[in-house]
C-alpha cells in the first residue's frame, strides 16, 4: 500500500487510476493497525486495484474532503467516483466480496 502525504497526491491517484482503494487511519488507532494487514492480504487477490494509505493526522483536511468522522475508513473509487465505503469495524469478507463485484463489473 502506497503512502500518500497530501490531499493533492490522493486526488491525483484517484483521477489517474481506474480503481483505487483509499485507507485512512490515525497513528494512535488500534483498530486501524489491526485492520491494515487484513486489508493488504485481501488486496493480494486484486492486483489491478491501486491501494493508497493516508494518515488523517498528517492530512487534517482529508476529513472535510471525504466526510470522515471516524477511522479507519476504506473508500473505493472506480474511475474517480466513490463506489464503496466502509468505516470503523470492517468485516473482511464484506470488503472482499465488494471488491470482487467491482473488479468483475470493470472487466465486463
Amino acid at each position: 500500500m502506497k503512502e500518500q502525504h497530501t490531499l493533492e497526491d490522493i486526488k491525483h491517484t484517484v483521477e489517474k487510476e481506474k480503481m483505487v482503494l483509499l485507507y485512512i487511519s490515525r497513528p494512535n488507532c488500534s483498530v486501524c493497525h489491526a485492520l491494515l494487514p487484513q486489508v493488504e492480504e485481501v488486496l493480494k487477490k486484486y492486483p489491478t486495484i491501486s491501494a493508497i494509505h493516508a494518515d488523517a493526522d498528517e492530512i487534517p483536511e482529508i476529513a472535510g474532503e471525504y466526510s470522515i468522522f471516524t477511522v479507519p475508513v476504506l473508500i473505493v473509487f472506480v474511475e474517480g467516483k466513490e463506489m464503496m465505503r466502509k468505516a470503523r469495524f470492517v468485516p473482511i469478507h464484506e470488503l472482499d466480496s465488494g471488491l470482487s463485484r467491482l473488479v468483475t463489473m470493470l472487466e465486463n
